[in-house]
């Protein structure tokens, strides 16, 4: 190795540090550089792909860690006090005896440290000697090397099923359209396959690619977390610029799947990988709980200094009253002897070094201890386990786990928490006509009976009763009635929801289709305008605008041993398709009912008189007699192909045009290949493809048609984003039928929402090969862009999508998961706030939120849907007036008024602005619940961010896609629900949930256990150090403030350290002050943990005033009987040490709720250990803490009846307070805890009687409800009207605002709909 000056050494750290901060990086290929050194290689100063995630090395581990655990200032005040008691004018005790506790707090955590530290270094090791294949331009072929061997600029070739090992520039595949298919399960959880290309123009036309034959320079952005987003381009040595973006970059941790190998260009390797810059371990989060400690812990402090300065002061006192020198008093060498006042001061520090365990030293290490423990005893909860994706509770930040039994406010995501996220496809409108997919509505009826008896054959458990509603306009199917459009089914009819196939279910793939939309399919295919039939472009766009990657079905993934992998069963629902396919041929069963009328939606009343006089039309008659309506079963056509969608919403819509035979059969990067009913494919060139992001709220593709070679931009989206493009209001160059189909579609939408349904528009737009090419060049320069890439590429995709031709619109129905409605009304018993946060429509969000019970039909609903600030402000304003006018309304005392607020996105950006904040909280902490709509990411974190800073309340975000992960990491516990939307919320989360409904149990049950738990654990904490120091305390008033203990210090060590450290932990651990079922059944009970809880100031400084006086009765009753006798200081001191031990474990007996074998056997041993370790001793050891002598001294107490008599009556007098105390509250005022606790005693079938009979009294309107008046307004328009269905999401968002108050829980129901309209 050539020796290097140490001045190059810092030139080239230096250079390599500016070079890493660069904003762009130019990289070039290893191979020309092989086998030169380090100096010379081109790529030197970027990072090498090993990594290291160790804390420690051997060498400095133990500096280190004493470093990191002196940051903990617990710690660095008891080193500080034994390197105190080193000084001999201050020392309290022999200085290496005084060392011992802090040292071993110190031993213990370091051992865990290093623990954890070598299990990161095996993980380390493990993964850095992966094997991979390098090019070697010596071998002339890829050779076996490790992931840490690899730098930027080598060439890397992954086969199939092996994880990428760094961030690579895919230049080869296997594949002749240059794909290459990855899993990215690894990074964000998503199981779906998504579509990597290699960078256009360098590589792919070679069928072997020689990386000696790639010259040129790569040019990429910096490093950063993305992983959505990476800026690229490569330039060719005749200097032309070829674009890349993340659709070439495979990252770190991929899989690669389906694909026989690749070949990449490293771009970025070990910690500057995208997968390592993401990985920031667990969080660290200060509970509120602990907060209180630490304050606390100053009381203490200061109380300690109040008692050393007592003892100070009467040391200085004492001396002065002294009038000659006793014999005691020991002069320095010098025969000189200290004033008393220099005396005091010294004494001043004695005091401290011997009363130090007054902070208590093991209450730290006692918590981690109790928190590890009951994080362990959380996900483990049978009951928070889900079956269906064999997935538990996970935590991922390990010390707030009391903070779950303090929630006061609940911020949740709809789509995919609380609703399924696996979409069904439900009816659509094309060219102004409305199709309801009547069918599959039966069909989906069929899969629920069929789920429900699977369920109670094989899981023989009880099931949730389902709630008879449905708001279906055209449904005149009483059974189907029944089930409601959100049912709240187990996904276990899903068979495998994580299989191979993600959103490949049979509730989310199998559609029938519509008669009357097949026979316009049938008559569009003959008619000579096949090639420009709308109904067919409808179809077609379904099918070719998505990303959507089409593989063979019998190319199942290999899955990793870390990655969860169910085989598929055999099911009693695998014979459902021949339900389905037999569902036409009774359909006419169930349409004689009555409609019910509908007086703001009703959808194709021509239709449904039509289909009224047409006889029904029978499946099995026409898979006789027609064979070509066999295919449109997509599995008769389809059986090998699998779809690989990224979003539900995709899959939906594809599986659909699959139903009407329009079937997706390949997809590369250039084309896209799609069957017709007739048979016919068509391979469409994919020219470009746009796609979707929130600021368009839209995807496109534009493809070259394979018969009349136009260009064609298919385009998808927000009814929001679509209209606006048609012109403004609906197209005005348009003709008056394109107007109507345009206003009819608007009107479905409508109807869509109001029902629940996910809306989207599906357009088209023939684009001239003149302007195509224009557009080309300029979407060409800003794909080759570096700076402002996004805004160049948006700004390319919005010159394209003007003047759309409307096509359609679909309607996509997302279930509500199951028992959401029990769990979020169970949350509002429990007094949490529950506000949804979601970027849907108010209509759907409104109906969704009835479903769900967030809203409820006797609620008084404000909406809030303002067009500018002005009006923002009066509504605001007045509709905050009238709400406190009748808060204070003495009439009102009484009453509970249910308001609920509904509020748009446009109008919460108005009122988060910093004038009005104060005033929307205020009126939001007096609505019971909260829904926001058409929101974005950055809202939802804005709004839990005000409701917690303003309202100082405990908050807890949930939710389970990336668009969730901001309002997660803003609130005090972020909780991610691992759904369909992949791991981005839970990564970012401080706890994963499967399930919505798991919450409940998760914060009624383990969040009240948590706190509770802890909090009375800190309490005694507290407790028991001032108790037992205090007997210290007190013996100075007669040892002349000398600081001398009666206490054998050796014995005192041991008491902190063993006699009473395990009990009050395993109070901690173990003790249930109320049953889970108990609750689970009045979740009311939750309410006793919020706010202050069980630690407060008052609940503190009660047990700090009672540990006074029991340490007061342990003194001096002894003191008294003693009195006037012989006995020596360590004689007198027993006994107090004795009594003490006894006192401070029944006080802990009285305060421990659930009696288990361990507590007994800790409680015992605790004793029975204080006897044996005292009493071998008082036998063994005579001069182990010299000049004092405890030889023998407990054995001759325990001969001495005194003794026994002095510690019983000394124990029942310390303790009869507290008794007496408890009885007293528990007899006369007895708490809901309490009284609970009473209920627990029963058996349980009486105390689960009770509390039904409980709930259905309180159930049962005996509280009066009240209505609010309308708050003023310019204009006032009251117009009242009586529905005779539930309220629509029409009856509470109209223009600018509403107030609804629904009176009466049974139907009809009578609506009152006052308006506030702004001129």
């Amino acid at each position: 190795m050539t020796w290097r000056s140490p001045l190059a050494v810092v030139r080239d750290a230096l250079r390599g540090q500016r070079a890493r901060e660069k904003d762009l990086r130019n990289l070039v290929s290893n191979l020309p550089y092989e086998g030169l050194e380090k100096a010379k290689q081109p790529n030197r100063y970027f990072l090498g792909n090993a990594i290291k995630t160790t804390k420690y090395t051997l060498l400095l581990f133990i500096p280190m860690n004493l470093f990191e655990q002196f940051h903990r200032l617990a710690n660095l005040y008891f080193v500080g006090l034994a390197i105190l008691n080193f000084v001999p004018v201050v020392n309290a005790f022999q200085p290496e005896v005084a060392l011992i506790p802090i040292c071993v707090i110190l031993s213990l955590t370091a051992l865990k440290d290093a623990w954890e530290d070598f299990r990161r270094y095996k993980s380390d090791r493990k993964l850095n000697n992966t094997p991979c294949f390098i090019y070697s331009r010596r071998e002339k072929e890829f050779m076996e090397r490790r992931w840490k061997d690899l730098r930027v600029g080598d060439f890397v070739k992954i086969v199939c099923n092996e994880i990428v090992p760094a961030d690579l520039l895919l230049l080869h595949t296997a594949d002749p359209n240059g794909v290459c298919l990855i899993e990215t399960a690894n990074l964000d959880g998503e199981t779906n396959l998504k579509q990597r290309r290699v960078v256009p123009g360098l590589c792919i036309s070679d069928p072997e690619f020689e990386p000696e034959s790639f010259n040129g320079l790569v040019v990429c952005e910096r490093p950063n977390i993305n992983l959505n987003h990476f800026k690229c381009y490569v330039e060719k040595p005749d200097k032309e610029k070829v674009g890349a973006g993340l659709e070439s970059l495979l990252l770190r941790g991929c899989t690669v799947r389906n694909t026989d190998h690749a070949v990449g260009f490293v771009v970025y390797a070990g910690h500057e990988t995208k997968s390592m810059l993401n990985n920031n371990g667990p969080r660290y989060k200060r509970s509120k709980l602990e907060r209180k400690l630490n304050t606390d812990v100053i009381f203490c402090v200061i109380l300690l200094l109040v008692m050393c300065l007592i003892g100070a002061v009467g040391h200085f006192l004492w001396l002065q009253a002294l009038a000659t020198v006793p014999p005691y008093l020991v002069p320095q060498s010098t025969g000189h002897l200290d004033s008393p006042a220099l005396s005091g001061f010294y004494m001043f520090f004695t005091m401290i070094i011997l009363l130090q365990i007054l902070i208590p030293i093991s209450l730290y290490v006692s918590i981690e201890l109790v928190k590890i423990v009951q994080i362990y005893l959380i996900t483990n909860d049978v009951d928070l386990y889900d079956e269906e994706t064999d997935s538990r509770m996970q935590c991922k930040a390990l010390n707030i786990t009391e903070d779950l039994g303090q929630i006061e406010y609940i911020f949740s995501d709809k789509t995919g928490t609380l609703t399924e996220n696996k979409m069904v496809f439900r009816r659509c409108s094309i060219m102004g006509t409305e199709y309801p997919h009547k069918e599959n509505a039966i069909r989906l009826t069929v899969l629920d009976e069929a789920e429900s008896e699977e369920e109670v054959i094989f899981n023989q458990r009880p099931q949730p009763s389902r709630t008879g509603w449905s708001l279906d306009p055209e449904d005149t199917n009483p059974k189907d009635k029944a089930q409601p459009p959100f049912s709240r089914h187990k996904g276990r009819v899903l068979g495998n929801a994580q299989g191979d196939v993600a959103f490949s279910s049979p509730l989310e793939t199998e559609v029938i289709p519509d008669r009357k939309l097949l026979q316009q399919i049938s008559r569009a295919e003959c008619s000579g305008r096949r090639l420009t039939d709308p109904y067919l472009d409808f179809f077609l766009a379904l099918a070719i605008c998505n990303t959507v990657v089409v593989s063979m079905a019998t190319a199942s993934r290999q899955r990793k041993s870390w990655l969860p992998h169910h085989g598929r069963t055999n099911n009693p629902l695998d014979t459902l398709s021949s339900l389905v396919k037999s569902a036409g041929s009774f359909c006419h069963i169930f349409t004689s009912g009555q409609r019910k009328p509908m007086q703001k939606c009703s959808l194709s009343e021509d239709y449904f008189q039509e289909e009224d006089i047409n006889p029904p039309l029978k499946m099995e008659t026409n898979e006789n007699t027609n064979d070509k309506k066999k295919t449109r079963s997509p599995s008769a056509t389809s059986d090998n192909l699998s779809y690989e969608a990224e979003s539900p919403d995709e899959a939906a819509l594809v599986y659909a045009a699959n139903a009407y035979d329009f079937i997706l059969l390949a997809r590369t990067p250039d084309s896209v290949t799609v069957r017709l009913p007739s048979g016919e494919d068509l391979v469409f060139e994919v020219l470009d493809t746009l796609a979707f992001d929130s600021n368009r709220k839209r995807m496109s593709v534009l493809v070259r048609h394979p018969i009349t070679r136009e260009c064609v931009l298919y385009t998808k989206g927000a009814d929001v984003a679509i209209m606006e493009l048609l012109s403004t209001p609906y197209a005005e160059h348009l003709s008056g039928s394109q107007k109507n189909i345009a206003a009819d579609t608007q009107h479905h939408l409508d109807c869509y929402a109001k029902e629940g349904l996910r809306t989207l528009c599906i357009t088209k737009k023939v684009v001239s090969d003149k302007v195509y090419d224009s557009w080309s060049l300029n979407r060409q320069r800003a794909q080759a862009a570096i700076e402002n890439r996004e805004e160049l590429l948006m700004e390319t995709a919005m010159q394209l999508e003007t003047n759309l031709s409307l096509l359609g619109a679909t309607g996509i129905e997302d279930r509500l998961q199951e028992n959401v409605p029990d769990t979020i009304v169970a949350l509002r018993e429990a007094g949490i706030q529950v506000w949804v946060l979601t970027g849907d429509k108010p209509e759907t969000a409104v109906n969704i939120s009835y479903a769900c019970r967030l809203l409820e039909e006797e609620d008084l609903v404000i909406n809030m849907s303002c067009k500018n600030k002005l009006i923002c402000t009066s509504i605001l304003d007045s509709t905050l007036e009238e709400v406190r006018r009748y808060g204070e309304d003495p009439r009102n005392v009484d009453t509970t008024p249910d308001i609920s607020l509904v509020i748009d996105g446009r109008t919460l950006a108005m009122v988060l602005s910093s004038d009005l904040q104060d005033r929307f909280v205020d009126l939001a902490k007096r609505c019971r619940s909260v829904l926001c709509c058409r929101v974005t990411p950055l809202q939802k974190s804005s709004v839990v961010k005000l409701v917690r800073e303003k309202l100082k309340v405990m908050t807890l975000a949930v939710g389970d896609g990336a668009n969730d992960v901001n309002m997660i990491q803003a609130a005090d516990i972020g909780i991610g629900i691992s759904g369909q939307e992949g791991m981005q919320a839970v990564m970012a989360s401080d706890f994963a949930i499967s399930r919505f409904k798991h919450l409940k149990k998760l914060l009624l049950v383990h969040g009240h256990w948590s706190h509770t738990r802890l909090a009375n654990m800190i309490i005694y904490f507290f407790y028991k150090n001032v108790a037992y120091v205090n007997l210290l305390f007190w013996y100075q008033f007669y040892c002349g403030f000398s600081g001398t203990a009666m206490i054998d210090y050796w014995l005192m060590i041991f008491f902190n350290l063993f006699f009473t450290s395990v009990p009050p932990v395993m109070f901690g651990i173990m003790d249930k002050d109320i049953s889970a079922e108990m609750l689970m059944g009045v979740p009311e009970l939750y309410r006793t943990g919020q706010g202050t809880g069980d630690y407060n100031r008052k609940t503190f400084w009660i047990s700090i005033l009672d540990a006074f006086y029991q340490s007061l009765v342990c003194f001096f009753i002894p003191y008294l009987a003693y009195q006037d006798s012989d006995i020596d200081v360590f004689t007198f001191g027993t006994p107090l040490n004795t009594i003490s031990l006894f006192t401070i474990l029944l006080h802990l007996s009285i305060e421990i709720k659930t009696w288990t074998l361990v507590h007994w056997v800790v409680m015992l041993g605790s004793v029975a250990a204080y006897f044996i370790v005292t009493l071998a001793y008082s036998a063994i050891c005579i001069t182990c803490n010299p000049p004092s002598n405890p030889y023998w001294i407990l054995q001759s107490q325990m001969a001495d009846p005194m003794f026994y008599l002095v510690c019983i009556i000394t124990t029942v007098v310390a303790l009869l307070p507290r008794y007496v105390f408890h009885v007293l509250r528990n007899s006369i005022a007895p708490s809901p805890l309490t009284q609970a606790r009473h209920l627990d005693r029963l058996d349980p079938s009486s105390r689960d009687q009770w509390i039904k009979e409980w709930r259905s009294f309180r159930g049962g309107g005996h509280v009066k409800r009240s209505r609010l008046s309308t708050p003023p307004s310019p204009t006032l328009e009251t117009p009242v009207d009586i529905y005779p269905q539930s309220p629509t999401a029409s009856d509470i968002t109209e223009d600018d605002f509403t107030l609804n108050v629904i009176t009466n829980y049974q139907r009809p129901v009578h609506t009152r709909n006052k308006d506030v309209v702004a001129s």
